[in-house]
């Protein structure tokens, strides 16, 4: 028994290269775990950095000077905070706001329509089960009504916390674009001079997930702003609402759009019950879930990985309950890292591919440099 663990481990945790990399991600998650709340900033602006990283690179390829280039991007990050910040977030709190007090409506008009089965399914319903269902709902949406609506000086603290991110944030963002590369250079400094595996794993990763993230944040601007016009032409109540949660649903596959489904159609049912307008809503809604799952996301994840609908589901469900939103929003990038550091793991095989692509690289960069 001893002997078949100690060949496994010899086999794949021999090379300094792998006890290495288990030793960074251990590091990484006792960083994330421990640490989080207090680094939220600096993490916050490298996402942020790594999405404007592309327009910086499109400017340069413009002949734009670097610093030019990242000023640009960061005014561009501003202009964008200040238009969510003071135009978006206020329609949306006003409808936010305006939805919840209309909840017990809302509830009582479903009530309405849901008695109805008992009359013509008597052995499928009772009007006692609906009754009950309703109840519990309404009790569960009035609490967190509450909540929403009691927005009082408690939260003051919370309002600092995201002042100092409007100041802090913008300022890191433009360090890391404006010294990216010597910080990379930096960081590169404490890894060994030969990293096959390593460097295998960040050209494997490096342009997939940047065309990920940025795609995923083009994508979800897409579908809010086209839902949005869509609700705004229909006369769809608390339109910007629905548009967001919409665009935001983008972020969990499969899943996201089934679930979004059940807002749109309460609010249009309520507005208009079952009438030609709520019809025309749906089929609008379909429309934006079929463009956008076939003609939106194979133009801009036409490199998108290649994972299993099985894998997602489970990244998202793992690492969204690990990291609440951004493990929701990176679950695809984390298990294509997860997939590239398992066909990267040494064994007998690739550590012959490795030392020869070392090798060739090594003489090439001898050549040039002669």
């Amino acid at each position: 028994m001893f002997a078949i663990v100690r060949g496994w481990v010899n086999r794949y945790f021999s090379q300094e290269e792998v006890v290495l990399l288990v030793l960074l991600l251990l590091a990484a998650m006792v960083v994330l775990a421990t640490l989080g709340g207090v680094l939220a900033p600096v993490l916050a602006a490298l996402v942020i950095a790594f999405l404007l990283q592309g327009m910086v690179q499109r400017l340069e390829s413009w002949k734009v000077p670097h610093w030019l280039a990242v000023t640009i991007a960061c005014l561009v990050l501003v202009g964008a905070i200040a238009g969510l910040m003071f135009v978006v977030m206020p329609i949306i709190w006003r409808q936010t706001v305006r939805l919840f007090a209309e909840l017990p409506n809302m509830i009582d008009r479903g009530q309405e329509l849901l008695l109805l089965l008992p009359e013509q399914y008597p052995r499928l319903v009772t009007a006692q089960q609906i009754d009950e269902i309703f109840n519990t709902l309404g009790s569960e949406l009035g609490s967190f009504g509450q909540t929403v609506l009691t927005f009082s000086l408690a939260n003051i603290p919370v309002l600092a916390a995201v002042l100092i991110y409007l100041v802090v944030v913008p300022i890191l963002v433009f360090f890391f674009l404006k010294d990216s590369n010597k910080l990379l250079a930096w960081c590169a400094s404490f890894l060994p001079h030969q990293r096959p595996m390593l460097r295998q794993i960040w050209h494997e990763m490096n342009d997939q997930v940047a065309n990920y993230v940025r795609g995923k944040v083009i994508e979800i601007a897409i579908v809010a702003l086209v839902s949005y016009i869509a609700f705004l032409l229909l006369g769809v109540n608390y339109a910007l609402l629905l548009a967001v949660a919409v665009g935001l649903s983008v972020l969990i596959p499969y899943i996201g759009a089934a679930a979004v489904t059940i807002p749109v159609a309460a609010i249009g049912l309520f507005q208009w019950g079952w009438s030609s307008e709520f019809f025309w809503l749906m089929f609008a809604y379909g429309i934006i879930q079929l463009l956008d799952g076939n003609v939106l996301v194979p133009i801009l994840f036409s490199e998108a990985v290649n994972l299993h609908p099985v894998a997602i589901i489970l990244a998202v469900l793992v690492f969204g309950g690990i990291w609440g939103f951004w493990g929701v929003f990176f679950a695809i990038p984390l298990a294509t890292l997860a997939k590239a550091i398992m066909n990267a793991w040494p064994t007998a095989d690739h550590q012959a591919a490795w030392q020869e692509r070392e090798l060739l690289a090594a003489s090439e960069s001898t050549d040039a440099s002669n």
